[in-house]
């Protein structure tokens, strides 16, 4: 880097107008740190006394959530777009689509799986039987699978 590339990057007014954003940014962020942690707080306290999680608080944590990380994308320069108040503040999924009233909702940011259908299990071929079935067996007294031949493919 030249002397001349460093003196127009020193002096450029985007660079510092920038820090001015970004330090604006680590306090908002200080300030949305401190909020989480009473969203978790309460969030235990509610699922400890109610037995099931609060919907507005989970929707408010992950939106709150989405904005802590809209705002170090832009703190560590991964993203050039400034976050909220400068833009919307970040939607929840539950809020972009509704989920039922009563149902507890972790997340909608992984695909869910469909569930897998038993498959029958056969029961595993047995050895050849060394002894021939007695012939004077009659058809009634024999069991249910002695007519069974194990050495045919299936």
């Amino acid at each position: 880097m030249d002397a001349e590339t460093l003196k127009t990057n020193i002096t450029s007014g985007d660079h510092w107008l920038r820090l001015l954003y970004m330090v604006l940014f680590a306090v908002l962020l200080y300030f949305a740190g401190v909020v989480m942690v009473v969203v978790v707080v309460l969030q235990f306290l509610f699922a400890l006394l109610s037995g099931h999680p609060n919907n507005n608080l989970r929707q408010f944590g992950e939106s709150l959530s989405r904005y802590i990380f809209q705002a170090l994308q832009f703190l560590t320069y991964s993203r050039e777009e400034k976050p909220f108040p400068f833009s919307d503040w970040p939607a929840s999924d539950d809020e972009l689509a509704p989920v039922e009233s009563g149902t507890a909702k972790t997340t909608r940011s992984a695909p869910r799986r469909k569930k897998r259908t038993a498959k029958a299990k056969t029961a595993p071929k047995t050895a050849k039987a060394t002894k021939a079935p007695d012939s004077d067996t009659a058809a009634g007294d024999r069991s249910p699978g002695d007519d069974i031949d194990n050495d045919k493919p299936v």
